[in-house]
């Protein structure tokens, strides 16, 4: 499926009843835009995790952070709404031994993507919530 908001692919996912408080509706998936990096619940997600480098290197490699962080990338744009699900989010990310500060300056850095939120002014408001 291509991005509504910029046309290239999307990449689905399932999501763990875990990390489902995290996604903006009542879904048991989502998709990751692979250009601008928007987040969009989707109701059937394929069964099993993709490989999140496929968009970035600067998205980790180990799956039990590589979810979290997409989720929290996801919600990034909307810092003051979804304050308390990132800052949870970098918490799990972290747990499973990924700087996720670092993970977003490298994701910031990226010339292969084109968020829609500036990742360099949303980590310093990051850092100041943490």
């Amino acid at each position: 499926m291509d991005c509504p908001d910029c046309g290239a692919p999307t990449l689905a996912f399932p999501v763990p009843p875990e990390y489902r408080e995290y996604l903006p509706a009542d879904a048991t998936g989502a998709e990751v835009c692979t250009g601008c990096l928007a987040l969009r619940p989707v109701d059937d997600p394929p069964a099993d995790l993709p490989d999140f480098t496929a968009i970035s290197d600067a998205i980790p490699s180990n799956p039990d952070a590589a979810l979290p962080f997409v989720l929290l990338v996801g919600l990034v744009p909307s810092l003051a709404t979804n304050r308390s699900e990132i800052s949870a989010l970098l918490e799990r990310v972290e747990r499973a031994g990924t700087d996720p500060l670092l993970a977003l300056d490298r994701l910031a850095d990226d010339p292969a993507v084109d968020p829609e939120a500036d990742l360099r002014t949303r980590r310093r408001q990051l850092e100041q919530l943490l």
